[in-house]
């Protein structure tokens, strides 16, 4: 059975009171707590051992994307971790949460997808320009001409009327 070291917060740098609300994003190094209100995204600055802790009485609003992440108070908005995800007890996310390693308390609620990062796929919108279409290596689709269609018989046509 493989064993987890146990993870070890940061040493926090920045405190975010009860009572205070922060609009704008927040952008961070090292260990940042938050009791207030974040309207904004919650970003960190450069690579290395960051973590965010949301206590229960914490609420972002926006975006988070950092790599280690605890949350025991309310998201509203996506998690980016390319870490670790730890939601306590008291946690409600309203968004998407990426996440390399996720452990989940019981109580806690997610409210959309948990992804796990190395699944992820990039997003395409609903139509990428591809169905239905013939292979077409010299790009001549994207120069404005139709692609060819096949007949019932799979012979290749171009099409009528355009």
């Amino acid at each position: 059975m493989a064993r987890f070291k146990k993870f070890k917060a940061p040493k926090i740098a920045t405190v975010i009171g009860n009572g205070t609300t922060i609009h704008g994003d927040v952008n961070f190094t090292g260990g940042l707590h938050v009791d207030g209100l974040i309207c904004g995204n919650v970003i960190v600055e450069q690579d290395g051992p960051s973590a965010l802790t949301l206590s229960e009485q914490g609420r972002v609003e926006g975006d988070i994307r950092v790599p280690n992440v605890i949350l025991n108070g309310t998201v509203v908005g996506d998690v980016y971790a390319s870490e670790r995800v730890e939601l306590a007890p008291k946690a409600k996310v309203s968004g998407t949460v990426y996440y390399n390693l996720l452990e989940m308390a019981m109580g806690a609620e997610v409210n959309g997808q948990l992804i796990h990062s190395k699944d992820a796929q990039p997003q395409m919108l609903g139509y990428d320009g591809q169905e239905g279409k013939a292979e077409d290596p010299d790009g001549a689709e994207a120069a404005g001409k139709p692609a060819a269609e096949s007949d019932e018989d799979g012979s290749e046509r171009l099409p009528r009327g355009r």
